[in-house]
């Protein structure tokens, strides 16, 4: 990562459609060990969002998050 932070990781243990995250580059685990899928890391690039080729899950970039906070999506 150019920020020099360490690339966050989230995960989707509720099952939900869409997260909210505080990052744009990331890697997917899908739910938490041991259920978790291979851990991918996406990149957003200039988009606002992406989705998970594994799980499905809808991740949106949310700026007034942290850089490792995420949120379900209401």
């Amino acid at each position: 990562m150019a920020s020099g932070q360490p690339t966050p990781k989230f995960s989707n243990d509720a099952g939900v459609r869409e997260i909210r995250i505080g990052a744009r580059e990331f890697e997917c685990m899908g739910a938490s060990p041991p259920y978790d899928h291979p851990h991918v890391y996406l990149d957003m690039g200039a988009e606002d969002h992406i989705v998970c080729p594994y799980c499905s899950t809808l991740f949106r970039f949310d700026a007034a998050l942290k850089h490792d906070e995420q949120q379900d999506a209401a």
